[in-house]
């Protein structure tokens, strides 16, 4: 049986390289929804993406994301209870840091999908391409800025006569 990058083994089904996966059981979908619901909050994905550079003490890390402390180590309970990061005790402080590499590498590809959208971009390949026609191709519109995280957009200033 192969083994995973990080140590467990593969489903079966699951090529090396990931290439062909099992169907998801009910029980593991709603595992990976849940996981993925974590991610579906600002403030948790700009607590994981400056994790993403390296471990910070909770208070250092509420500062840099621009958050009171007490809903920073709100959101990183959350974010541990769910494997996402880990804190390790040091004197008075707790330091977290992402679990593991999948957890960075979750984060990359969220961040890649949503850049490849925004540029109109896909990685599959239309049915119609592979039988020679263009007729019903359909891409994704892509986000506007304000949507896709960019912040928000400044409105003029209206003027009452």
């Amino acid at each position: 049986m192969a083994r995973m990058g990080h140590g467990a083994p593969q489903r079966s089904g699951t090529a090396a390289g990931g290439a062909s996966r099992a169907r998801l059981d009910a029980a593991s979908a709603a595992r990976v929804a849940t996981t993925l619901q974590a991610l579906a909050t600002p403030s948790r994905l700009l607590i994981l993406a400056r994790l993403r550079e390296g471990p910070l003490p909770a208070t250092e890390l509420a500062a840099e994301v621009g958050m009171e402390q007490s809903a920073c180590s709100h959101q990183l309970r959350l974010l541990r209870n769910l494997g996402l990061v880990v804190g390790t005790r040091q004197g008075r402080s707790v330091v977290y840091a992402l679990h593991d590499d999948h957890v960075a590498e979750l984060l990359d590809q969220a961040v890649h999908h949503v850049e490849h959208l925004n540029l109109g971009l896909s990685d599959a390949v239309p049915a119609s391409a592979a039988s020679g026609t263009t007729a019903g191709a359909v891409r994704p519109e892509p986000a506007p800025a304000a949507e896709a995280g960019a912040g928000p957009e400044k409105q003029p200033a209206t003027t009452r006569e």
